[in-house]
């Protein structure tokens, strides 16, 4: 840094706050550290004494912090990331739209390992709303090579790091079995809280039928709503390896790929997905989402929502933060379930 005249002093970049002092109105820093001083700041900086300077010196391939910041955006940016602007060095992003969020960790990881430089975000792999913080970036000191900034370009890759893959709008038909229900010895419960996870994502319910534990009438009743038009099945009770507990058989016979039967989370370790004709989800729910906060279905529901045809090895990784703690006051997604 250098000490110059404040009138000398525009392009330059501020190493220090600026403070001004209004006895009884305020104590505040008029310019933060890594302000670039305008024309128009020449005689506010003198109103509060500061005749001279100490100023970063502009210096051929260095890049101010506002400057960087910009692009570690440009790394994250998609058609669904709202920036912000810049701020004392830093980008904030937000969510331009409901949708499930998306992180490449591999890549993020080499970015940040890069150090004097980084992006922080939320988990992907879950919900947002419109207007949700999602990232931040910066640089962490003032200025920074190009050439440093260019090479974590380069680790990114040319696909965003993030991306906010907008909710679809799906027709769903809920299928209950159970001849306790069926026959009418006790009143169904599935259906209400199905129906209550659905209505957060503004699901349309084409209906419910509520099926005796026979294989062949629960596979026909799939596929006849498949016919009505129902891009998403949901198939309640029947899913454990009780005899009388045929829905995993249905499914299956309905012609679907299994994607798999069981999942390493608890709550939820007898779910079930399956995909008809390579596209239409067909999922299979344990009793627990009946009674537990949250469950599987609470992290698979939103990825199938939004368009993600889900994989062996998607469930797979759910064993790492698989285990909901049932804590007295449920504060998901704001915990470790799932992560």
């Amino acid at each position: 840094m250098k000490l110059i005249r404040t009138e000398d002093a525009v392009g330059h970049v501020l190493c220090h706050d600026m403070t001004q002092i209004i006895p009884g109105v305020t104590k505040d820093a008029v310019f933060r550290k890594g302000h670039v001083v305008t024309e128009e700041d020449i005689p506010v900086l003198l109103s509060i004494g500061k005749e001279h300077l100490y100023v970063w010196e502009k210096q051929e391939g260095m890049l101010h912090e506002d400057e960087a910041a910009a692009l570690l955006y440009e790394m994250c940016k998609n058609d669904n990331l709202v920036p912000s602007e810049p701020k004392e060095g830093k980008i904030e992003i937000m969510a331009g739209t409901d949708g499930l969020f998306k992180v490449d960790e591999n890549r993020l990881r080499k970015v940040n390992s890069f150090g004097e430089m980084m992006i922080a975000t939320r988990h992907g792999n879950f919900p947002v709303r419109k207007g949700d913080k999602l990232a931040g970036t910066r640089i962490i000191p003032l200025v920074i090579e190009k050439e440093k900034m260019q090479a974590a370009a380069e680790a990114a890759g040319k696909e965003p790091l993030m991306q906010l893959l907008p909710f679809e709008r799906k027709k769903a038909a809920i299928i209950t079995t159970g001849s306790e229900v069926f026959k009418g010895r006790i009143t169904d419960k599935f259906g209400p809280v199905i129906r209550e996870k659905l209505s957060e994502y503004d699901v349309e319910v084409l209906g419910q039928s509520i099926m005796d534990d026979k294989q062949e009438e629960i596979t026909a009743e799939i596929l006849k709503w498949l016919e009505k038009g129902a891009d998403l099945i949901i198939c309640t009770g029947g899913m454990s390896v009780d005899p009388d507990d045929r829905t995993p058989s249905a499914i299956k016979a309905t012609g679907g790929k299994i994607v798999s039967y069981g999942a390493p989370v608890l709550p939820g370790a007898m779910f079930l997905l399956a995909y008809y004709k390579d596209e239409i989800p067909i999922m299979g729910l344990p009793g627990c989402v009946m009674y537990a906060k949250r469950t599987i279905f609470d992290l698979v529901l939103p990825r199938v929502l939004a368009g993600e045809k889900l994989t062996r090895e998607d469930l797979a990784e759910y064993g790492h933060g698989g285990l909901c703690l049932s804590c007295p006051t449920c504060t998901y997604p704001n915990c470790g379930f799932g992560k």
